[in-house]
């Protein structure tokens, strides 16, 4: 695939005043890339940007930036796994990095978690596996179909062992564990209640420590 950085070519009003240089239109830049449903899985791991891109089948999706309260709630996550993987030689990391579900499938947790630090699935450009997957869900419809049922069925068929939802809009906290290939529901927990682990015991939380999170 071409280096985008190699060949972009930008309108003389976007470079400023006094810039010199040739001018095209801004969705040119969009032929620098492979049309969908043509992308390779290597291509896929060589774009670099700030946004969380997901891979399909050749299909790259590009989800909304976070609103201030999804961050909020990440980093509070954050927080509380990267203590307990201290305590139990485990490692945590928030969205940005890449989940291998399986061939021609990856996905970008909010927050992934393995109880093993030295596990073979955490790989240093993409990890092919997790023992906890966090997401929290986003207010538009297709994000919210994409967090409570098509991830709920590909995050079982690639054998992760708990998946969280948090859902802000309901207020709601939901623990999936794994039995079999499918997820079971451990139990929806709302506000005045404590969110518990099937899988971590030690990982015990307040309802409402995670959705007033600041």
């Amino acid at each position: 695939m071409r280096n985008p950085m190699n060949s972009i070519q930008t309108s003389d009003s976007a470079r400023g005043p006094g810039a010199q240089g040739p001018s095209s239109p801004v969705w040119r830049i969009a032929t620098l890339f492979q049309n969908q449903g043509a992308w390779s899985e290597q291509e896929y791991l060589a774009l670099k940007t700030n946004r969380r891109i997901e891979f399909d089948s050749g299909f790259v999706e590009v989800h909304d930036a976070p609103t201030d309260q999804h961050q909020a709630i990440l980093s509070y996550f954050i927080a509380v796994l990267r203590t307990l993987a201290k305590q139990v030689g485990g490692v945590a990391r928030p969205v940005g990095l890449r989940l291998r579900l399986w061939e021609q499938k990856s996905r970008e947790p909010d927050v992934v978690f393995l109880r093993d630090r030295g596990s073979s699935l955490r790989g240093e450009n993409y990890w092919d596996g997790a023992d906890l997957a966090i997401e929290i869900v986003s207010a538009s419809l297709e994000d919210r179909e994409r967090d409570l049922v098509a991830k709920r069925i590909e995050y079982a068929q690639a054998g992760i062992q708990e998946y969280w939802i948090v859902d802000p809009a309901e207020e709601t906290v939901t623990v999936l564990s794994l039995n079999g290939d499918v997820y079971s529901e451990h139990g929806t927990f709302v506000r005045g209640g404590v969110v518990a682990s099937v899988l971590l015991p030690e990982l015990a939380l307040p309802v409402s420590e995670i959705l007033d999170a600041d």
